[in-house]
């Protein structure tokens, strides 16, 4: 990601002539007789301003240049952000097949899915040949309804926790139901411990009634038949979900509660999150040691001293301690993302931008930039309204001798609703503006509508990198 524009050098603000963008924090000023959005023109700012007397910080370069030190003409390299004409399929985070949208959130099932469903209706067959003996090869169906409804039961558990996250506003990006359960990708942190911790706890709530559901089911129905077999086995997967999702350790449901009580101890979300990563990799490695003994001693089912159900055991625990301690460094560092997130500012990572009609020719709209120290453009209609911006990667392209022959208009890109963004996002909601839209450059504008630059998705990821190496 490519970084903010770097601290003002000294004399810079009062050298160059004021545009259409800003650099700071300093609230827009509209000036007699200068268009705005909406208005007869828009977004000019008058060249006689004095840009120091508003008290702006100009981001260090020569009139013209980008961030990363080029001229405007000169190209800023590759961006890694789709142009917004593309489908947009790409804004939704995808990984599996997509099952539905329960409550408008799309549901997933991965890969990985299918092979411990099938891992799940080998080895619950065969446990089912001494309960069911008449059934005999239709056992494994049985087996597969079990392993499906298990998942079912798991994407309720998860539902809850989506339930809870759209009741308190938070978006819910998808359900992932995957290797060993599934996950609820909620794009925003909860705002208070309280609310964190209803969050948390709902999901294994669920699972316990759903446990005490299939039990009550369970009383009235016959033992030893095959309605029996499912119920009780899913009453007990239930109740096991429940009771390991309520270990306090991240990433479970019980590390998010402790982190939540931490939280509202200490008044920083941090050290509840620091709290809860390091308790879910001790339980992680807990799980590794302890699993296997327990196994060994009888003290879980038939005791296993030997053979195939040694080495499984073993590895089941492995898995599940790698998850676990994965799992927790994951919260950990998106944690310290998040700590870092108000350090970017649409505001503060505008480029000033000049408005040009869509037939200025390349030359001479880079002159007008040069001169108004802008780094963008902005391709306005007769009326002054904006209709798209010039993308910087597009000027790079046209050869130097081909700039005056070639209009600014040709190498637009067409604004729509998402690319205009508003000057006071910054961090979670920024990011998530950008990410519901994704595209190379955003028209910033000012809750008046007027036109305050435009905002490079190359500048965010630089900015957020450089942020996140800054040390606290």
């Amino acid at each position: 990601m490519p970084s903010p524009p770097d601290a003002a050098r000294p004399g810079d603000a009062a050298e160059r002539p004021e545009g259409a963008g800003r650099g700071d924090d300093t609230p827009a000023r509209r000036e007699p007789g200068v268009p705005v959005a909406g208005d007869a023109g828009a977004g000019a700012r008058a060249e006689g301003e004095d840009p120091a007397a508003s008290g702006r910080k100009e981001p260090a370069g020569q009139p013209g240049e980008t961030p990363s030190g080029r001229t405007l003409a000169g190209g800023h390299g590759p961006v890694k952000a789709r142009d917004a004409q593309g489908d947009g399929r790409d804004a939704e985070p995808r990984s599996g097949l997509l099952m539905g949208r329960p409550f408008g959130v799309p549901v997933y099932v991965s890969p990985s899915f299918f092979l411990v469903a099938a891992l799940i209706t080998w080895v619950f067959g065969d446990r089912l040949e001494p309960i069911l003996p008449d059934l005999g090869a239709a056992r494994y169906l049985v087996s597969l309804s079990f392993a499906l409804a298990l998942y079912a039961s798991v994407l309720v558990h998860e539902l809850a926790h989506t339930v809870a996250a759209l009741r308190f506003k938070l978006p819910v990006r998808r359900i992932q139901l995957q290797f060993f359960g599934g996950f609820s990708d909620i794009g925003k942190e909860s705002e208070t411990p309280g609310r964190e911790f209803v969050l948390a706890f709902v999901g294994p709530l669920l699972s316990l009634v759903l446990a005490g559901l299939f039990y009550l089911s369970l009383l009235a129905v016959e033992p030893g038949t095959v309605p029996g077999v499912l119920l009780g086995g899913l009453m007990i997967s239930n109740l096991i979900v429940a009771a390991f999702n309520l270990l306090p350790g991240l990433p479970l449901d019980g590390g998010r509660m402790l982190r939540a009580v931490v939280w509202k101890i200490t008044g920083r979300p941090m050290s509840g999150t620091v709290a809860a990563a390091w308790a879910g990799r001790a339980l992680a490695v807990a799980v590794l040691i302890g699993f296997p003994l327990l196994t060994r001693s009888g003290a879980v089912g038939e005791a296993q001293t030997e053979g195939m159900d040694t080495v499984l055991d073993a590895l089941l625990a492995a898995i599940v301690a790698a998850i676990m301690w994965t799992g927790a460094g994951n919260s950990l560092r998106m944690a310290r993302l998040r700590e870092h997130l108000p350090d970017l500012r649409a505001r503060t990572l505008t480029r000033r931008a000049v408005p040009v009609q869509p037939d200025t020719s390349v030359s001479e709209a880079l002159r007008r930039a040069n001169e108004a120290g802008a780094r963008a453009l902005v391709v306005v209609d007769a009326s002054g309204v904006p209709v798209s911006l010039v993308r910087e990667s597009g000027i790079a392209g046209v050869l130097e001798h081909r700039r005056p022959w070639v209009a600014v208009g040709t190498l637009a890109t067409g604004l729509t609703e998402g690319m205009r963004i508003s000057a006071e996002l910054e961090g979670e909601e920024l990011l998530e503006a950008l990410r519901t839209t994704p595209a190379t450059e955003y028209l910033v504008v000012e809750e008046t509508g007027e036109i305050y630059g435009v905002l490079s998705a190359a500048d965010v990821e630089q900015a957020f990198v450089k942020a996140m190496t800054r040390p606290r």
